[in-house]
């Protein structure tokens, strides 16, 4: 409820500061009385027209805001956002006629350029208290900044800088504006007021310490030249935002907070005395709580890259990184404890967080803010410190890892090291105790440092307990001895692994159990952070969600980071859906359908981004557009860890076109570069790794032929030249990319192929010849082998195409449908169907699990049975040989011929 009037009196009462003010703007006074607050704030916005020294102008604006402010806050009328929205803004407005007054002061006639002030902490985030100090950072661009002839850049800069300490934080009768604190610059003992931009890039880039992190996460550009200073936090963003999950943040964070708890908590219980701002619970702990988690996260998740603290909780809860009643909680706690800082503050514009050290001056702020005496506000902030102490308290001591050790020594020397390895379990214990002192005496380049060894420490005794449980011990400490050999710096990976512990055991199972896994852990130890989120055993959206958030692109971002983007979220999503696969927590063929709608949506958003990029230099052709078809397992909408991309590139229009652009090219030229061009951005490597190996085979006349063609040529080719094997891999085909109408035209150009009257006698002759060549020459490899086995998934797929092509039934690219038609039809047995679905799903977990296609150890062996549905590797054998035989017969009644089934 607004209460203007009482809002006065209290004003008047129990602020001396807001008192003193009424008495100076009568006129203000008599607009807050008449309960207008926004003409109030415009009133006092107005406070320094007219007032030709600039200083004067400023200060007399910021005592009228701060009493609209105060009054309107007391009333009710203004929130929290509403009242350090405001005061933020003001500080921009001063900083910036500050800059813009040392600039002209000594070149009248130049615009405001070259220097840029950064708003850090509550400046940045908007949330400038009414006694704040702001701490800005103070950039300028040696080769823009205006200066006059004699002036060397950094002379000129300085004194721009010292215009803005003396305009901004200069106190006379009329007050102050801000305090203006410089000490967040780089080494702010020795360098001077206002940096150079290259210096501050390179400082930030090599040198810049843990706490400055933090304090860029609420940075913004906020005065001088905008522009100037958001092209420097871009530039800088991959130090603030770091791609992998960041645990030693935590750590960081909770040491600070012991020392701020140590240095400002001598007066532990709510009472006089107490800070509202340090104190157990306190302001800086919901400010914390909030940062730590934008640290650790704020790098793979750009939705959480908020200034402000009540914004950040609110995405926090949307991301399901933290309880949404949590959020709530910390977001009020914080809003009530800032407004009761503000109270504070108001009484004698003191910068000031802590309680009144008698009880007098407790009741006097609990008056002001409304209520009935001390007792009453010690009694709320008791409530509101409490809660947030207590949660903040378990995210320090869940994150640091507290409780989650296992009872064994940190370090380990000789016998008594291999003695524990034994009482674990492990094969040749003193062997492997030499192993590990191994690494810790420099063999492993990751562990060289003092603070790699410490992460170590932290995590060894944990993760000797889990390699030693795992299904092959031995196996998976090798594999991890490899994969720590060749990381670049692993004291992410084990904080992580200390903060949580319940990775460790997916960990170690990875390493056991699925060598693709492994590999791919050993290039990027990241990977494990993507099992931090709440949706890492969840199953891919759809391909048009997955797209949206595969593109998503910041301000300044360019090709090459979409390549690596791309290339990472891809990498995180296929780990995840491996782990998903190993740890039975999804259906094969769905983690199948989910890897292809991975590959769509990446080859979606990368045909795009290169499209853009070449239609930069070579312009559009008029009419014409680039379609891609996909084909084999990417057509049929299901794909393996292992499976390549089959590709066939197509253009429309008219191929004797021109492109529009500076750099014009032939219709053909035009799409056969822009199609390499897209095979490039799917499958060069880049700084994150390689993303997807890319077959182009199938186009017309193979490799011998262009990598893009018309639609009439293909048309053409597929009417007149082209081989029955090709209209079997034409069945599979699926336009991934191109607009609605040419999709429809190149539907129907596959639909007329397909749909042409054949000999049958000759496809079923001609497809049994090419399977016979196939088994000759391209024998299995053992009994998981499942596609190439006979009785396996390649006769399945004859089979159906045999029957598609011979009449014209069932022809659809996804194989489980087209045999579902073709024995709905009466063309096969009912049973085959499913044996090729049972099949299917030994071959997705066996790309993991046993990528060879041969026996693997036992361990392996229960893993991919249990994947696969089964109790144990006998019923999954004796499935596997029922449903091959399944194909064999189905295989003798479509071709006349007896399958010799491998054993």
């Amino acid at each position: 409820m607004t209460d203007w009037q009482s809002a006065l009196a209290r004003a008047e009462a129990h602020s001396p500061f807001l008192s003193r003010a009424m008495g100076r703007l009568p006129d203000l006074v008599a607009v807050l009385a008449s309960g207008d607050g926004d003409a109030a704030l415009a009133h006092a916005r107005r406070a320094g027209e007219g007032v030709a020294d600039l200083g004067v102008a400023l200060r007399r604006e910021k005592l009228a805001l701060a009493l609209a402010l105060g009054v309107g806050d007391l009333a009710g009328a203004f929130d929290l956002a509403r009242v350090t929205g405001e005061l933020s803004d003001l500080a921009d407005r001063a900083v910036d006629a500050a800059i813009a007054h040392g600039i002209r002061s000594r070149a009248p006639d130049a615009e405001a350029v070259g220097f840029t002030a950064l708003a850090l902490g509550k400046h940045g985030a908007r949330e400038l208290n009414y006694s704040s100090d702001i701490d800005p950072i103070l950039i300028y661009d040696p080769a823009t900044l205006p200066r006059r002839a004699r002036d060397e850049p950094e002379e000129a800069a300085l004194h721009i800088a010292r215009t803005v300490l003396r305009l901004v934080s200069q106190a006379d009768g009329e007050g102050y504006v801000f305090r203006v604190d410089l000490r967040l610059r780089p080494a702010s003992e020795i360098s001077p007021l206002a940096l150079p931009i290259d210096a501050a890039l390179t400082h930030y880039e090599s040198s810049a310490l843990a706490w400055e992190r933090a304090a860029f996460i609420r940075a913004r550009a906020a005065a001088g030249d905008v522009a100037m200073g958001d092209h420097f936090l871009h530039a800088i963003r991959p130090f603030v935002w770091r791609k992998s999950l960041d645990f030693g943040a935590i750590a960081e964070i909770g040491r600070l907070t012991r020392r701020i708890r140590a240095h400002h908590g001598k007066v532990e219980a709510v009472g006089p005395g107490f800070d509202v701002k340090r104190g157990r619970g306190g302001i800086r702990e919901v400010e914390f709580f909030a940062q730590v988690h934008q640290l650790i996260h704020g790098g793979r998740k750009p939705a959480l890259r908020l200034r402000g603290t009540r914004a950040t909780l609110d995405a926090l809860a949307a991301e399901g990184l933290i309880d949404p009643a949590d959020a709530v909680m910390l977001g009020e706690s914080y809003d009530r404890l800032r407004q009761i800082e503000h109270r504070l503050q108001q009484v004698s514009d003191l910068q000031t967080h802590k309680l009144p050290r008698d009880m007098e001056g407790i009741d006097n702020v609990a008056a002001l803010d409304g209520l009935p005496n001390g007792a009453a506000l010690i009694e709320e902030l008791e409530a509101i410190t409490s809660r947030v102490g207590a949660r903040y308290d378990r995210l320090i001591a869940a994150s640091a890892g507290e409780g989650t050790s296992v009872a064994v020594p940190n370090q380990h020397e000789g016998d008594d090291l291999a003695a524990e390895l034994e009482h674990l379990g492990f094969a040749k214990p003193a062997e492997l105790a030499g192993r590990i002192q191994g690494w810790r005496s420099g063999s492993v380049r990751c562990l060289r440092s003092g603070a790699a060894l410490a992460a170590l420490d932290a995590v060894q005794p944990a993760l000797l307990a889990a390699l030693a449980a795992a299904p092959e011990p031995d196996r998976a400490m090798v594999r991890w001895e490899q994969m720590i050999a060749r990381l670049p710096s692993a004291v992410n990976l084990f904080r992580l692994l200390e903060a949580r512990p319940g990775l460790l055991e997916v960990l170690v199972r990875v390493l056991s159990l699925a060598p693709p896994l492994a590999d791919a852990l050993a290039r990027r130890a990241d990977l494990l952070d993507a099992l931090i989120d709440a949706t890492a055993f969840a199953l891919p959206g759809s391909v048009a969600d997955l797209a949206r958030e595969f593109g998503t692109t910041e301000a300044g971002d360019d090709y090459q980071r979409l390549l690596d983007r791309v290339r990472r979220q891809v990498g995180e999503k296929r780990f995840a859906l491996g782990v998903q696969l190993i740890e039975g927590a999804q259906d094969p063929l769905d983690i199948s359908a989910g890897l292809c709608r991975v590959a769509e949506a990446a080859l979606d958003v990368l045909a795009r981004a290169t499209i853009a990029e070449f239609e930069a230099t070579h312009g559009r052709i008029p009419g014409g557009e680039l379609v891609i078809l996909g084909l084999g397992r990417l057509g049929g909408g299901m794909l393996t860890h292992a499976s390549d991309l089959d590709l066939v590139y197509l253009f429309t229009g008219d191929f004797a076109a021109e492109s529009d652009g500076r750099r014009p090219l032939g219709a053909t030229l035009y799409f056969n570069r822009l199609a390499q061009r897209v095979s490039a951005a799917l499958s060069v490597p880049t700084a994150e790794g390689a993303l997807y190996e890319v077959d182009t085979r199938l186009r017309p006349q193979g490799t011998q032929g262009p990598l893009a063609v018309g639609f009439e040529s293909f048309a053409r080719y597929q009417r007149e030249e082209a081989w029955t094997w090709e209209h079997m891999a034409l069945i599979r085909a699926r336009v991934l990319f191109g607009s609605d109408a040419a999709r429809a035209e190149l539907d129907a150009i596959i639909g007329g192929v397909l749909g042409a009257e054949r000999d049958k006698a000759k496809v079923t002759a001609e497809v049994q010849e090419m399977r016979d060549k196939m088994a000759a020459h391209k024998p299995a490899k053992g009994v998981l082998d499942v596609k190439l086995l006979r009785g396996g998934l390649v006769d399945a797929e004859f089979i159906a195409h045999a029957l598609q092509l011979r009449e014209r039934a069932g022809v659809r690219p996804d194989m489980a449908g087209a045999l579902g038609e073709l024995a709905a039809a009466g063309l096969i047995a009912g049973d085959v169907p499913g044996a090729f679905d049972l099949l299917s799903r030994v071959l997705v977990a066996a790309r993991l699990l046993a990528p060879d296609g041969i026996l693997p150890e036992s361990a392996p062996c229960a893993s991919l049975a249990k994947t696969c549905g089964f109790g144990d590797w006998n019923a999954m054998i004796d499935a596997m040989e029922a449903a091959r035989a399944a194909i064999a017969r189905q295989w003798t009644a479509t071709f006349g011929q007896q399958l010799e089934m491998q054993a």
